[in-house]
Order: structure tokens, then C-alpha cells, then sequence
């Protein structure tokens, strides 16, 4: 990473809309802002945890090792996102590896400024808390799926979360353009499945395709295969 000419507004993040106004110039004065590649990792899982970053542009992936030569990404974070914080604790490893997607921007916070920001700002505090609380209940069921959800009910779930986080493209696709690979990944299955999957639901007009770009053509069908794989 490359430090930016550009800095962050301190308006769009999830730190920046939750602190307390007056705290503002101190995150000013102790924020860092990056250039981020495409490709580029900006933590890896197993190094020490310097701090937590905020996406200012860009879509990231946050993964994790899974097996020898596998990754099973936790989840995709879009602009105004905190990625890092799985790094918080007494184990002061990141567990997992961040990723741009694309050519993007991040705000570094350091940890102790991180820490005393925690302490001085309750309601970002409390809502973190409430993130985090979240962010495990649907690690928990993805683990469930993982479990006991057919690929196609998998893949299936992952366009629907998809499409209720990025949102939609004037065109309809779903707001982020992702390799069949990382589909793969973020589904717990190979990318053989994975693209299998996605003909199969093409072929029954469920979704199309275009390149990496999916739009879903009829959600009902989409949900009906969640519930059967629930089921």
C-alpha cells in the first residue's frame, strides 16, 4: 500500500458517523490513509495486529485458510466498512487475511488510538458490539449451510446476501463482480461446483449472467431453492 494524496471525508466510515463531533480532529490527526491495489492484501492472517481499517473506496473480501491450498472467505465489505477488527483482543493475531477486490482506499487507526477511541465514543462502542454480534450469528449459520446445505442452496444464499449488500447496477446485475473462484470460497465449494451451479440456475432462468456480473431473474425461484436446501 502507498499512503494517498487523498484523504478520507471523515463523514462516510462506520467510526466517522458514530463518534462524538468533538473527537473528529483527534481521528484526523491520528488516521492514515492507503492507495490499495487490486489483489492487494492489506493484513494476513497470522501477522500481529497493528490496527483496523475503514473502507473509504472500493470492495474488499475478508478470508481465512481452509486446508492446505484453500480459502474460505468470512465475508465481503463494501465502502464505509471496518475491516480488521477480528484482530480485537487478548490474541493479538489477525485470524484472517484482507484483500481489495479492486483498485480502492482504506483509513488505518492504530490500536491504541483504536482503544481509546472505543473508550471515549459509547455509542460507536455499542454499536460495534452490535456488529460483532451480528457478523457471529451469520458466521453460525453459514457454518450450519456448510454443514447441511446442498451447493446449489449455498450458492443460491450467497446471491441473495450478495444482492441485499451491494445492491443493484443501473442494469440490474448485482453490484459487485466477482470470479467464480471467489463464489467458490465465500460458499465452501469447488469452483467446478460452483460453476455447474451457476449454469443450472441459468439454464432455469433463475439468474443470467454476463462475464463475472449476475443479475437474478426470478427471486422467488432463488428463495424456493434456500428453503428446499433448508429443508
Amino acid at each position: 500500500m502507498k499512503i494517498s494524496k487523498q484523504e478520507c471525508d471523515l463523514n462516510s466510515c462506520f467510526l466517522c458517523k458514530l463518534c462524538v463531533k468533538e473527537w473528529l480532529p483527534a481521528l484526523s490527526m491520528h488516521r492514515k490513509n492507503f492507495d490499495v491495489k487490486k489483489g492487494e492484501v492489506i493484513f494476513k492472517e497470522g501477522d500481529k495486529v497493528t490496527g483496523v481499517y475503514f473502507i473509504y473506496a472500493g470492495n474488499f473480501k475478508v478470508h481465512k485458510k481452509w486446508g492446505a491450498d484453500k480459502e474460505l472467505i468470512v465475508r465481503f465489505a463494501k465502502k464505509g466498512a471496518i475491516i480488521g477488527h477480528r484482530g480485537l483482543g487478548t490474541n493479538l493475531f489477525y485470524p484472517v487475511s484482507g484483500t481489495a477486490l479492486e483498485a480502492g482506499k482504506v483509513c488505518f487507526i492504530d490500536m491504541d488510538f483504536f482503544n481509546t477511541t472505543l473508550r471515549v465514543n459509547n455509542e460507536f462502542t455499542y454499536n460495534l458490539m452490535m456488529f460483532f454480534a451480528d457478523e457471529l450469528q451469520e458466521s453460525e449459520r453459514k457454518m450450519r449451510n456448510l454443514a447441511h446445505m446442498p451447493v446449489k442452496g449455498r450458492v443460491a444464499q450467497a446471491l441473495l446476501t450478495l444482492k441485499e449488500q451491494f445492491g443493484l447496477t443501473e442494469n440490474g446485475f448485482i453490484n459487485i463482480e466477482l470470479s467464480r473462484q471467489d463464489l467458490a470460497s465465500f460458499t465452501g465449494a469447488t469452483y467446478e461446483t460452483v460453476f455447474r451451479t451457476i449454469n443450472e440456475l441459468s439454464q432455469e432462468s433463475i439468474i443470467s449472467t454476463s462475464g463475472k456480473s449476475i443479475t437474478i431473474i426470478n427471486q422467488e425461484k432463488l428463495l424456493q431453492v434456500i428453503r428446499e436446501g433448508n429443508s
